[in-house]
């Protein structure tokens, strides 16, 4: 994996409607992710937070069927440009939300960098939805569709290209709550999904190798989105769709581990962590150890 590590926090809690989640990165970096990741011989630089904008959350107007529209697209351009400049400089771009409408800029400032980029979608939830299948106009709920280049013109065309990934280069771990428009996207598009019905079946083991075989050959670099919801809430309770029987947090440890031993992820972003509705700061802790065996920490 790339040495020169770039981080980047995204306080962004405008994709949902729930206050708290812009917190995120800072709970992660005093979590102590930076120390961590220099303990393991990383060359840190943290660029700090990207500037979002605020809208007025008593007048907020819907465009589109979208909630806060105009100030998702700025932050995702700005973050957008942030990560495509890391990109340029050779850097590994590590990304701390915020929600996971954050995904938008992060993908959008990779994926020109690649012909083939795939994608690690581990998340309890498929974020495929559009204007016309949301049932609550929240962004968080849409990024991996809008990559596809689905939706709103605003955000699918971030940094004037679209789209930004292919849907057979997508994999969903630990989907349980999809909503009936993201099933019929799945469908028609041929999108690799492991439910928990899977996993559970499989096991975490056999989910890894398999994915990592599926990308073998097949791309030429791997995005991690990791939803620190796709955990069960008793491992990461600090998330704001928290869905009961989710991954644990020795399955999801054991999931980085194989990745970073097959050295394949070449970006990431860790989303959700909500501090207000953590349990003295748990899931940020958690989150700063799924990073640490993602970059390679191990017991011996």
């Amino acid at each position: 994996m790339n040495n020169q590590l770039s981080v980047i926090g995204v306080p962004m809690d405008l994709g949902q409607n729930r206050r708290g989640v812009d917190m995120g990165p800072s709970a992660i970096r005093y979590a102590g992710v930076i120390e961590r990741l220099e303990r393991l011989n990383y060359d840190i630089e943290d660029l700090g937070d990207i500037k979002i904008s605020h809208a007025n959350r008593k007048e907020v107007e819907l465009e589109d069927k979208l909630r806060n529209l105009k100030e998702v697209t700025d932050g995702n351009e700005r973050l957008a440009l942030a990560v495509k400049k890391v990109v340029e400089e050779d850097r590994f771009p590590l990304v701390l939300g915020g929600d996971h409408s954050i995904a938008i800029g992060t993908l959008a400032g990779i994926a020109s960098h690649y012909n083939n980029l795939g994608v690690i979608w581990y998340d309890a939830h498929g974020d495929l939805n559009s204007s016309e299948t949301s049932p609550t106009g929240n962004i968080h709920g849409m990024p991996l569709a809008v990559n596809l280049g689905i939706g709103n013109e605003k955000l699918i065309n971030i940094l004037d290209y679209q789209p930004k990934i292919k849907p057979e280069n997508i994999i969903i771990i630990g989907a349980r709550s999809l909503d009936e428009g993201e099933k019929e996207l799945i469908k028609e598009k041929g999108i690799k999904v492991y439910s928990m019905h899977e996993v559970d079946r499989l096991g975490m083991s056999k989910v890894i190798e398999e994915t990592i075989e599926y990308f073998k050959d097949r791309v030429d670099g791997v995005h991690l989105s990791l939803d620190l919801d796709g955990l069960d809430p008793n491992d990461a309770p600090g998330v704001g769709t928290p869905v009961i029987g989710g991954l644990s947090y020795r399955e999801s440890h054991l999931a980085m581990e194989m990745l970073s031993e097959a050295d394949i992820i070449t970006s990431a972003e860790f989303v959700e962590v909500n501090p207000i509705l953590d349990e003295k700061n748990k899931t940020a802790t958690v989150a700063v150890g799924l990073m640490a065996s993602l970059f390679g920490d191990k017991l011996k």
